[in-house]
């Protein structure tokens, strides 16, 4: 019998990968709500009205990518290839924006059907940070530097680089689309299937082509700094002074475009080399079009969204290690300790919130039962005997390398045991 395997492109996702995730995600949530952002849960299910709405119908993502399907009522349904769209209709139905500016972040899954290769699945997680009705460049900055800090936490900054451009606005734009367009259209020889294909439609994507035989010639191509207008200049020219004064280093590429269509001004990546092709760990810029395009009024937003496989990659490969299972072990040896143990680790529980302690379990020798402990990570093994039951003490040995602070836990950790035990009637 042929053994039932996950679909492919959904990963499972084991103990250790799970441990650096909880630790990714934890220092993020502290990062950002210490900026004054506030967490937002959205289902998975949306109409697919709003992602080919908000995405643009001619994007790869609705073209090729979206898991789509029809309901018992014949209405048509994605699973969320992203979530900024959900964010905005979650902020328009709610009317949230109409009681001031909302900062708001979101973690969780996301599906996209496209070819799996490492960094890229169907089924992969994104934090997003999302903020409304702010329109200056200020907020923009303190999302670079909210990305900036959470690296630094992790301890990958050396290996990200910050990217940065601006789409521009209004006619400055417009300009620009007609030289692109028609700067392709005399090189239209060198298009590959898709660019020419998005020529008509999406001819900004075109310059986002990693095709090798197109790289002279976009490289040429009219570039967008060149059309801004001046308010655009401005916005970028003060994001990018004020990034100066943080101390964020930050690199201009002229053909950063990004994928999705309701991005305007301030665009933005942070890119790796650590990681082979997939190379963008965070990406995000401003949309301020996109809450009135999906029913809302008029109201300026920007945000970005990290992609969590590729940032545990990039921890791993700094060499970011899983924490312990347990900070400490207890080892029970004899048939009277056996039986008292669960009691005392349920009062150690109660007097330690928080403390990783695991409890032995299928017996074993002294030996066995320390080996346990180290495997494990424990920094102690509390060892419960039958005499220490009689006596209500327990022992207290450290696994880790010996030195003088080690050597003061150890001591108070004995003192603080021996006080609870001692407070504690113990078990018949």
């Amino acid at each position: 019998m042929v053994s039932i395997q996950a679909l492919r492109g959904m990963p499972d996702v084991l103990p250790d990968a799970c441990n650096l995730r909880a630790q990714l995600l934890r220092a993020a949530s502290e990062i950002i709500e210490s900026y004054g952002f506030r967490e937002i849960s959205l289902p998975l299910l949306e109409k697919t009205e709003l992602f080919a709405r908000s995405i643009g119908e001619v994007t790869d993502i609705v073209e090729k990518e979206m898991y789509t399907f029809d309901d018992r009522n014949g209405e048509s349904m994605t699973l969320r290839p992203e979530a900024t769209a959900g964010v905005v209709r979650a902020v328009v139905q709610h009317s949230l924006a109409h009681s001031g500016a909302q900062k708001l972040w979101l973690a969780g899954p996301m599906f996209r059907y496209e070819r799996p290769q490492k960094g890229r699945y169907r089924q992969f997680n994104q934090i997003n940070v999302e903020a409304f009705g702010l329109v200056g460049p200020d907020i923009d900055v303190e999302l670079i530097a909210i990305g900036a800090r959470l690296w630094k936490r992790l301890g990958v900054a050396d290996a990200l680089t910050l990217e940065l451009n601006s789409l521009g606005d209004g006619a400055g734009r417009q300009a620009h689309r007609a030289a692109l367009v028609a700067y392709l259209r005399e090189h239209a020889e060198l298009l590959d299937a898709d660019a020419a294909r998005r020529l008509e439609t999406n001819p900004l994507r075109v310059l986002d082509s990693k095709t090798p035989d197109m790289q002279a010639m976009l490289a040429a191509a009219p570039q967008l700094p060149d059309f801004w207008d001046a308010e655009s200049r401005e916005h970028f020219e003060t994001l990018t002074a004020r990034l100066d004064d943080l101390g964020i280093a930050w690199t201009l590429n002229p053909r950063l475009v990004r994928g999705l269509d309701y991005y305007s001004r301030t665009v933005f990546e942070w890119t790796t080399t650590a990681l082979g092709a997939q190379n963008a760990v965070c990406s995000g810029g401003r949309y301020d079009g996109l809450v009135e395009q999906i029913g809302g009024k008029p109201t300026p937003a920007v945000g970005f969204a990290i992609g969590v496989e590729r940032l545990v990659a990039l921890m791993e490969a700094a060499g970011a290690a899983p924490e312990p299972v347990a900070d400490l072990y207890l080892a029970a040896l004899g048939a009277k300790a056996e039986a008292h143990a669960a009691v005392l680790a349920e009062q150690l529980r109660d007097a330690l919130p928080g403390v990783r302690l695991l409890v032995n379990a299928g017996g074993g020798s002294f030996k066995a039962q320390l080996k346990r402990a180290d495997r494990c990570g424990a920094q102690f093994a509390l060892v419960l005997g039958d005499a220490e039951v009689e006596s209500e003490t327990v022992q207290v040995k450290p696994l880790r390398v010996r030195d003088d602070q080690q050597a003061v836990a150890q001591s108070a950790l004995a003192d603080f045991i021996r006080k609870q035990r001692s407070a504690t009637p113990a078990a018949a």
